[in-house]
């Protein structure tokens, strides 16, 4: 039987922005994966809680901001899960739960180069491959010629959620760097301000 294989973005996607949409799509187009599906994590170990909406509300925006992709899915996989939110720990429960499916990771480079920071980091480059999109100013990585690393010459991005959090308090006009309907909910909402 042929697994359908499924991409893993991971992120707090507080909020999801057309980066993060120009990325999974430059990688889906550029692939062999059937879907993407935007992973919500409640708390990245490496982040800290400061200014994270909960974890319905991001769902939420990323489920909107995707709306009109057939290829990209909104995953609340990590939400049952204990915290901090570890990959490994979400690859062994979401392997178990869809046996049916390939899983491969999305990450930028500047996740590569602190990839040996993750626990059992070992277990989850020798078990799926990894999806890299590059990123400004990142040291080459000695993890760059394992045979499951691959590396995508996607555009970069640098746009970030935090700047976008900065510019709404600032009320400055940040509009074009969210979908429309994201832009709206968050204003709606009077989120991050």
């Amino acid at each position: 039987m042929i697994k359908k294989k499924i991409g893993l973005y991971f992120g707090s996607f507080n909020p999801i922005h057309v980066g993060h949409l120009i990325i999974a799509s430059h990688i889906y187009n550029n692939s062999h994966l059937d879907q993407i599906w935007f992973v919500v994590s409640p708390l990245n170990p490496f982040k800290k809680k400061i200014n994270l909406l909960d974890n319905y509300s991001r769902l939420n925006l990323v489920n909107i901001a995707i709306k009109n992709f057939s290829f990209f899915k909104a995953s609340n996989i990590e939400f049952s899960l204990p915290i901090p939110s570890y990959t490994i720990n979400t690859l062994e429960y979401i392997k178990e739960k869809f046996p049916e499916y390939e899983f491969s990771l999305l990450m930028g480079k500047d996740n590569l180069s602190n990839f040996k920071k993750w626990k059992n980091y070992e277990i989850i480059i020798k078990n799926h491959n990894i999806f890299v999109y590059p990123r400004l100013n990142c040291k080459r990585s000695i993890l760059e010629d394992h045979k499951n690393i691959k590396l995508i010459d996607a555009p970069i991005i640098e746009i970030s959620s935090s700047m976008i959090r900065s510019n709404i308090k600032s009320k400055i006009d940040f509009r074009a760097y969210l979908p429309d309907e994201v832009w709206n909910y968050i204003d709606e909402m009077n989120f991050y301000k």
